[in-house]
């Protein structure tokens, strides 16, 4: 049986070829991609490389509520508690339309 130091020698020879296997397959894989991108004249972005997709664009809200004191609110989402508050005093969410 071998020893463990022996295991180690093996193991980093073994470790050397690999490097060595994966740098010559990936000099051919580079070549070969570089034969395809001229003889069809490709560009990064045909092969999915490049800037990433446009996001979609943000819009903002309009304003559909406000408040006597400057308050704001779209009306998405739980209701403030300026809203809650106007409505607990009996006034109706309309009378806070923004116009």
């Amino acid at each position: 049986m071998a020893t463990y130091q022996e295991l180690l020698a093996q193991k980093a020879s073994i470790d050397a070829q690999i490097e060595e296997a994966r740098k010559a397959e990936v000099s051919e894989a580079v070549a070969e991609v570089k034969r395809l991108v001229g003889e069809y004249g490709l560009t990064a972005a045909d092969c999915g490389f490049g800037a990433p997709a446009a996001k979609k664009a943000k819009t903002k809200v309009a304003v559909k509520y406000r408040g006597q004191n400057g308050e704001s609110w779209t009306g998405r989402g739980k209701a403030p508690a300026w809203i809650v508050a106007h409505e607990s005093a009996g006034q109706s969410r309309e009378s806070l339309l923004a116009h």
